[in-house]
């Protein structure tokens, strides 16, 4: 949706200052799901689009069953366009009346319960403030105008019943100019030129049911590119100069779909998969249709270091997550999201092996983190919000992925799996809330969790654990004391958690189960030696913020042997122990040697905040890491330095590096030495093309630092 232009900085967000929560979300009104008087079941929408005048005239044809006994008045959502006529079934002209934001039709006598009503709606408008988007041609996108219905707005372009617990099929008839083309939803029925006017009109159905907030349009001159893939017709809409970056951008798309129909044991259930790409801040999944930002299309060069694999897969997984069951209400958000959250994370892990897919989840964390620090906390699961976006934030987006993946390391693969198939399957192509997953753990599994969802879908927060461990070598065991420190006073619970601690000899590894329950608990662990290091929540399960000092002695050791977040944890300890050579010298050895780029990349940022005599010698090594993302870290710490002597080096990097992040780093460097006589040389460099234009934009804003001097 639009609100997916968050992800890339929910994602992102790896530290956060320390600032206080700005929002008491108690205090936010009380929302209640919608009442329906009638059950809307089709919508017909002929309409004609003039991208020039940024306007639309159209006729809306309704079909809908009354749930009301004596029904009279349909009253649809209508806003930013004027009805003209209403006519029945039968020709005949109905009354009606208009407010800003509704539609009232008197439908001319009483429908009985269950009793079909068919009228069609005559209007127009011209530049709506949402719901239709026009754009005009500028450098960056031609002409395009398209639909930007979530989470409410399909009502700002034709009358509808515009709220996700009904789900419909629908029609869309767009008539257009010559040369543009139509996406929407389902399948087409086909394409009418009409010579004499200039025009086409392009035919789409969507015979399956759907919430309305999923209906699409788009128009534009698409060029578009059928992938050979047979079991399901793929298509990719792009702006023309982006045809030889449609493969590296979605040439993934069939094995995510292969993935997913085998993951949810549910198989893809619409009549094809369009990518369209429109000019907006993130990914928007409608159904069998997503538009996706323009901005997201890379060559080959920038797909290494930009790959589209998460918001691509993320959309993909809406298909089923918000669009074969969709959230009952805006209150259960988190069904769309949390799941679809997770869902790219089971493909990042899939397609990149298991260090990726540990760092993936620990960026999700950080994400709710930052969020939870600085914003404010609430339910995942709540009915108080001021409007249907404000649902849509890191804590149904990162946390509820992350409690996702805290159920299935209870449940285990098997019942974990079998659940999501059975909520899918259950309640297909109809709306769900929590209580209905809910149902589907209690049936599958025979388990109930009620403690689990209370806590962590119907409570704020999560536990702040101070954790510390002592060795007891007269009784043989570890002494571990497990504190829970998080502010109770915004309804926050202390926490039931089961916890898995790693403790780690000379001898073997053992993991030991235990079950936090209580604000201040003590463990006694039985042990055969001294422990060379102790791990609370070892797998990193947990939502959580935690603190656990350790010696220099065990962070030595979990820098070289721990799993790779562990490592990438060690390595910022290590860093506050100041200049202690033997950590120094670890770090070294880590950002030389480790096998995973991120743990090189921690070891690099500590080796920086520490400043070793060698930590120059160590970064310079660094800039030839065969890893894109290690490269330009190392530059950012050497440019840190101003050193002029290595301008001719940040020269060189800068024309033979394949990597444009590489290029941007090493032009930002260049500008940090202070030498004017690279001022040519920037020259030259604001003038390569680049994905997003940022090696130019790096060659700029160095040119300015040279200049100023």
């Amino acid at each position: 949706m639009r609100r997916r232009a968050l992800l890339a900085v929910l994602v992102a967000a790896l530290a956060w200052p320390a600032l206080g929560q700005s929002v008491d979300w108690s205090a936010k009104p009380l929302r209640s799901e919608r009442d329906r008087s009638y059950d809307a079941l089709h919508y017909l929408v002929k309409i004609r689009l003039d991208l020039d005048g940024k306007a639309f005239e159209g006729a809306a044809t309704v079909v809908a069953a009354s749930l009301r006994e004596g029904l009279e008045t349909c009253v649809l959502d209508a806003e930013e366009f004027t009805v003209t006529s209403v006519i029945g079934a039968d020709g005949r002209p109905l009354a009606f009346e208009q407010t800003p934001t509704e539609l009232a039709v008197r439908l001319g006598r009483p429908y009985r319960i269950g009793e079909e009503m068919t009228f069609t709606c005559f209007y127009g408008g011209r530049d709506p403030k949402t719901g239709l988007k026009f754009v005009a041609e500028t450098a960056d996108n031609p002409r395009i105008v398209f639909s930007d219905s979530w989470p409410a707005n399909v009502h700002h372009w034709f009358p509808c019943y515009d709220y996700p617990n009904d789900k419909v099929t629908n029609e869309i008839v767009a008539t257009v100019e010559r040369g543009l083309k139509v996406a929407a939803n389902g399948r087409l029925v086909g394409a009418f030129e009409d010579p004499a006017a200039g025009t086409v009109t392009y035919h789409w159905s969507q015979d399956r049911p759907h919430s309305t907030y999923l209906i699409f349009l788009a128009a534009a001159p698409f060029v578009v590119v059928r992938d050979p893939y047979e079991a399901v017709p793929l298509s990719y809409w792009v702006y023309p100069r982006d045809e030889a970056k449609v493969r590296p951008t979605y040439g993934q798309t069939p094995k995510m779909l292969e993935f997913f129909n085998r993951t949810f044991g549910y198989d893809y259930p619409w009549a094809k998969y369009d990518q369209i790409s429109v000019p907006s801040g993130g990914g928007a999944e409608s159904t069998s249709a997503t538009a996706m930002t323009h901005r997201i299309m890379v060559d080959e060069r920038a797909e290494p270091d930009f790959p589209a694999i998460g918001i691509v897969s993320h959309e993909l997984a809406h298909q089923w997550w918000g669009d074969l069951v969709t959230l009952r209400s805006w209150a259960h958000s988190w069904i769309n999201e949390s799941f679809g959250t997770y869902s790219d994370y089971l493909y990042h892990r899939f397609e990149m092996g298991d260090d990726e897919g540990a760092l993936n989840l620990r960026n999700k964390l950080d994400a709710y983190l930052r969020e939870a620090k600085t914003r404010y906390i609430r339910p995942i699961v709540t009915d108080r919000y001021e409007e249907p976006g404000d649902m849509f934030d890191a804590h149904a987006y990162p946390k509820g992925a992350r409690v996702l993946h805290m159920l299935r390391s209870l449940l285990g693969d098997k019942a974990f799996f079998g659940t999501l198939r059975h909520f899918l399957q259950r309640h297909a192509f109809d709306v769900a809330d929590t209580a209905d997953f809910i149902r589907s753990v209690k049936t599958v599994t025979g388990r109930n969790l009620d403690w689990f969802f209370d806590q962590w879908l119907f409570k704020p927060g999560h536990p702040v654990f101070e954790v510390s461990s002592e060795w007891d070598p007269e009784a043989k065991a570890v002494r571990l004391r497990v504190a829970q420190v998080q502010d109770l006073s915004k309804g926050v619970p202390v926490f039931r958690v089961p916890v898995s601690v790693k403790l780690v000899t000379a001898r073997a590894a053992e993991i030991r189960e235990i079950r936090v329950e209580k604000a201040v608990e003590t463990f006694e662990l039985p042990l055969a030696e001294r422990p060379l290091l102790v791990r609370f929540d070892h797998d990193n399960v947990l939502v959580k913020e935690i603190s656990f000092p350790k010696e220099r002695d065990e962070l030595l050791f979990q820098l070289g042997n721990d799993e790779v977040i562990g490592r990438m944890d060690a390595a910022a300890a290590l860093a506050d122990l100041g200049g202690d050579p033997r950590a120094a010298a670890a770090l070294t050895a880590s950002l030389r040697s480790d096998p995973f780029w991120a743990v090189r990349k921690s070891a690099l940022e500590a080796l920086a905040k520490i400043g070793p005599k060698d930590g120059a010698a160590a970064f310079e090594r660094a800039c030839r890491d065969p890893d894109s993302r290690v490269r330009a870290a190392a530059l950012v710490a050497l440019g840190d330095l101003k050193d002029r002597k290595r301008l001719a080096f940040y020269m060189d990097l800068f024309r033979k590096d394949p990597s444009y992040r590489v290029q941007a780093e090493a032009a930002t460097a260049i500008g940090k030495t202070g030498d004017p006589s690279a001022i040519p040389f920037l020259e030259k460099a604001a003038g390569v093309p680049s994905y997003r234009n940022m090696v130019a934009r790096a060659a700029e804003a160095a040119l300015k630092l040279l200049e100023g001097k």
